[in-house]
């Protein structure tokens, strides 16, 4: 029997003395089993108190659960209950019998045991235990612990937090738009970021719950969680059902300072809206991927998190699903029943909606009928007066915006005759998308009407989906799209002094390497091209000093004239799949999967993979990594803060302290920089 058994059945194993004539032997009596107890912890998993796993602020919500398993097909679980410090837990319990409802490692006859929206008050470290009782009268007390952090008297409190998440920007993919955008001259930059600029900067510690390599979504929904979750999953800890909308959920940032403080909630992305990185500040799912329930939820559930603005891509999930186009579907929806107390108990605790299965839901139009204003196009979103509107929604694109290398090249050409049309713009049928900085300055424009303040998450979504791609120059063009929002909001910061920003990332995507800069011009590079084989990269390639310093003409609309340059920036990648390289700028995309129309023409004409581009050069690379596209790593990446708290933000810290720094700021006010870090009470 391992320590972990021993330790699950220590509390009340009765043991049958039995006479026999060699004397009295004890035979331990079968008990139930606790397989699983959240919030997660080392005391539970491991039977070792430290480190603590989950931290909340004081008064902030979380739920509840345990997974207990009976001794035996014939018995049951009867009764559970939930003690912090040894003091039951008031409020109700639910017991949910999985049968054929939870993953296929648990037998039917186990028991979800939940008691939703908790909330401690009290700093330090916390016991939590349940007790189970089994159909025999058996029992099983298990425990685990959390702490609440504290928030100490400060000075100023902000107003406002905006968060600037560049998906997938690691320190090499700023380094490659400061080379592209500012040039060097004799080793010196010539010309910062707009975030090189931020007095303060740090590195962040990405893992999740899971892994050490995240995705998007535990990677963003720890800054706003404080608590770590499992890939895949945001704003709630794993569980053992198969319920993507019934996981044991955590109050998010957005949440907590509306409930308290009455703060709006804006998100604005160049992804989908349903995408990780917007869903991770305000939707509560296990499954990223559940597209209708999380946009429904954007809506159902915005008196919680005082949603106000939502731009980006993602048309498809708002539009009936008879609608061409839709991607509307009960199968990723969600309906809490009334009749089951497991769910039922999430809409009684949290106040949330109970949601249904309404795929011919028309969601802009109750948007609209909300108040909110609709913006289809740049055009429609710049007429939008921020002043006569309680929220905005935009939706540029059926799902993925366009990325700002085929954004730009559609402006510069429109107005020319049809020779000369962006090819890009135009086949996705959107020729009219905002930049993210004209987004930006429109959030912030409704934002600032909303008198108790708000929080802003601003993501440059495609620098990660292009280092997926490997497509170098659509990502250092994102990264350069990116930067020109943190210029507007460090300005908007700046002139109130009331507003502490953040750039960062969920994680760093690909591996990137600035691996030098070419040897030879443009022209001479299609030669090359043409001759193919190893002697491309041989003859191209330059390191170290052969590198030089590649100088890229800015126009005035603040991108590249052209990025093919001569001696140009090259990018080699440590996470990347098997692809052709040829060192020049692609003409298109890849496909992306997530359009609705990607298996028809035009878009059907575009590049699948990295393995069906560049191949006219013959050269080969070996991938690190298997599938078509390069993987996230574990790497630290960068955090850099603007703004009154500023300060707290140095060093190396976890991703889930940047969440109790914002709070301290947002709540008790900011500390000064001896004493930036809270101090945990022992």
């Amino acid at each position: 029997m391992t320590a972990r058994t021993l330790f699950f059945r220590s509390a009340r194993c009765a043991l049958l003395p039995l006479a026999m004539s060699a004397g009295l032997v004890s035979v331990a009596q079968a008990a139930p089993v606790v397989s699983r107890l959240t919030p997660p912890s080392e005391l539970f998993s491991n039977n070792r108190p430290a480190p603590v796993i989950a931290r909340f602020l004081p008064g902030q919500r979380f739920d509840l659960q345990a997974t207990v398993r009976p001794d035996g097909a014939d018995k049951s679980i009867r009764s559970a209950s939930f003690a912090i410090d040894g003091k039951a837990v008031a409020g109700e319990v639910s017991l949910k019998i999985c049968q054929t409802q939870c993953n296929k490692d648990v037998p039917s006859n186990a028991a979800i045991v939940s008691s939703r929206a908790v909330s401690v008050n009290r700093p330090g470290l916390h016991t939590l235990s349940v007790t189970a009782v089994q159909s025999d009268g058996q029992s099983v007390t298990a425990h685990g612990n959390f702490e609440i952090m504290p928030l100490v008297a400060g000075g100023q409190k902000v107003k406002n937090i905006i968060i600037m998440l560049g998906d997938g920007l690691g320190a090499a993919q700023r380094t490659a738009a400061r080379i592209v955008v500012g040039g060097y001259a004799q080793g010196k930059s010539v010309a910062p970021l707009a975030m090189d600029t931020f007095p303060v900067t740090g590195l962040v510690k990405t893992a999740s719950l899971n892994s050490v390599v995240t995705d998007s979504s535990p990677g963003m929904s720890a800054y706003v969680l404080g608590n770590k979750n499992n890939n895949n999953e945001e704003g709630v800890f794993p569980d053992d059902t198969i319920d993507a909308f019934d996981n044991p959920r955590i109050e998010y940032l957005s949440q907590y300072l509306h409930r308290t403080q009455g703060k709006a909630l804006g998100l604005v992305t160049t992804a989908d809206v349903f995408d990780a990185t917007p869903a991770a500040n305000a939707v509560h799912t296990s499954n990223r991927g559940a597209g209708t329930g999380i946009v429904d939820q954007y809506f159902d559930d915005r008196k919680l998190t005082g949603l106000s603005v939502l731009m980006g891509g993602g048309r498809k999930w708002f539009l009936p699903a008879s609608t061409p186009g839709s991607a509307r579907g009960d199968r990723s929806d969600y309906a809490f029943s009334a009749t089951d107390p497991h769910t039922a108990q999430i809409v009684k605790a949290w106040g949330a909606a109970p949601g249904s299965l309404d795929k011919e839901r028309n969601l802009i139009a109750e948007f609209q009928a909300a108040g909110f204003a609709y913006a289809g196009d740049k055009t429609e979103m710049d007429a939008v007066d921020a002043k006569k509107t309680s929220g905005l929604l935009g939706l540029f694109s059926h799902s993925n915006m366009n990325v700002a290398l085929d954004k730009i090249d559609g402006r510069r050409k429109k107005g020319l005759g049809n020779e000369g049309k962006s090819r890009v713009v135009d086949d996705y049928g959107f020729p009219d998308q905002p930049m993210l900085d004209e987004m930006t300055d429109k959030a912030l424009s409704v934002l600032s009407q909303k008198k108790q303040g708000f929080v802003l998450m601003v993501e440059g979504a495609s620098i990660d989906k292009q280092a997926h791609a490997m497509d170098t120059e659509r990502w250092i063009l994102d990264t350069l799209e990116f930067d020109r929002a943190v210029q507007r909001v460090q300005a908007f910061a700046a002139q109130r002094g009331d507003t502490l920003v953040i750039v960062t990332a969920d994680h760093e995507c690909a591996g990137v390497a600035l691996i030098g800069g070419s040897m030879v011009s443009d022209a001479r590079l299609q030669e090359l091209v043409r001759e193919g084989g190893s002697a491309l990269r041989d003859k191209t390639v330059g390191i170290y000093e052969a590198a030089g310093f590649p100088t890229y003409r800015i126009a005035a609309d603040g991108y590249p004239e052209t990025t093919d340059i001569d001696r140009r920036l090259l990018v080699g990648y440590g996470a990347n799949s098997d692809r052709f390289e040829d060192y020049r700028t692609n003409t298109l995309p890849l496909q992306d999967s997530q359009q609705p129309f990607v298996k028809s023409q035009p878009l059907a004409a575009y590049p699948a993979n990295p393995s069906q581009r560049d191949a006219d050069g013959k050269l080969s690379i070996t991938g690190q990594v298997p599938g078509s596209s390069a993987a996230h790593t574990a790497s630290d990446v960068p955090l850099s803060a603007f703004g009154p708290g500023a300060y707290a933000f140095t060093g190396v810290i976890d991703n889930t302290d940047v969440f109790f720094k914002l709070a301290q700021a947002a709540v008790k006010g900011v500390l000064t920089p001896t004493y930036a870090q809270p101090i945990r009470k022992k």
